[in-house]
């Protein structure tokens, strides 16, 4: 008699696993389906949902997600001032806006801050689970609204004077992987070198160029490049 077939041998490939996520709401009910609408894909997993930057300092830390979800207007301490504050305990932490905020005052601060990404509340649930794929794979996504905001304001030539950097050889090809969305793994390959050495050169990057993230440095290295 043949021994039964071993459940481990179908041959299928194991599934990936969850990406961790975290969310940052205040409105209660808004929150509830927040978590509802991640936990329904199949990518993701909501780990934590907190109501307050507060609570989210006391909370995220110990749960480790791999991206947070983070409104900007919350009770007390400002979604901005949070992001902040877990990119100093958190530094690999991926932190996506969600807000219904689309102006400058809102936008750049947001960035400076630390923030990876930048989307709208009204952004249909596709493009909401495309634009956090996106974030885990190295890339900085933006509502479209936002992204040309972001384009005007450092297409203003006002606004672009502090920003001549010298920059080596080496860190110019690293920004130019960077700002194809490349991640620091696919970097680390295209370079030869390990992710910890790139990690080494983005922290030499952001102090050179006075930044906090991979957004903003992108953002800042494309509006000064030369036309």
């Amino acid at each position: 008699m043949s021994p039964p077939a071993s459940s481990k041998s179908s041959g299928k490939p194991a599934a990936a696993p969850r990406r961790r996520i975290a969310v940052v709401e205040d409105l209660p009910e808004t929150r509830k389906s927040l978590v509802r609408l991640l936990q329904s894909f199949p990518e993701f997993d909501c780990v934590c949902a907190c109501g307050n930057g507060e609570e989210a300092l006391k909370q995220i830390p110990p749960a480790r997600p791999d991206v947070v979800l983070m409104d900007i207007f919350l009770p007390g301490m400002s979604g901005i001032e949070c992001t902040a504050q877990l990119k100093v305990l958190l530094p690999r932490i991926q932190i996506l806006i969600l807000t219904s905020a689309d102006d400058e005052d809102m936008v750049f601060p947001a960035l400076k801050a630390g923030a990876n990404g930048y989307l709208l509340k009204h952004s249909e649930p596709v493009n909401l689970r495309a634009a956090l794929l996106d974030l885990v794979n190295g890339g900085a996504p933006m509502t479209s609204g936002i992204a040309r905001r972001v384009i005007s304001y450092f297409c203003d030539p006002t606004k672009l004077r502090d920003m001549t950097v010298h920059l080596s050889p080496r860190e110019n090809e690293l920004l130019v992987l960077l700002s194809k969305g490349h991640s620091n793994k696919e970097i680390a390959g295209e370079l030869s070198l390990s992710v910890e050495t790139i990690h080494a050169y983005l922290k030499n990057v952001y102090q050179k160029m006075h930044v906090r993230s991979r957004t903003e440095a992108v953002v800042k290295y494309m509006a000064a490049r030369p036309r």
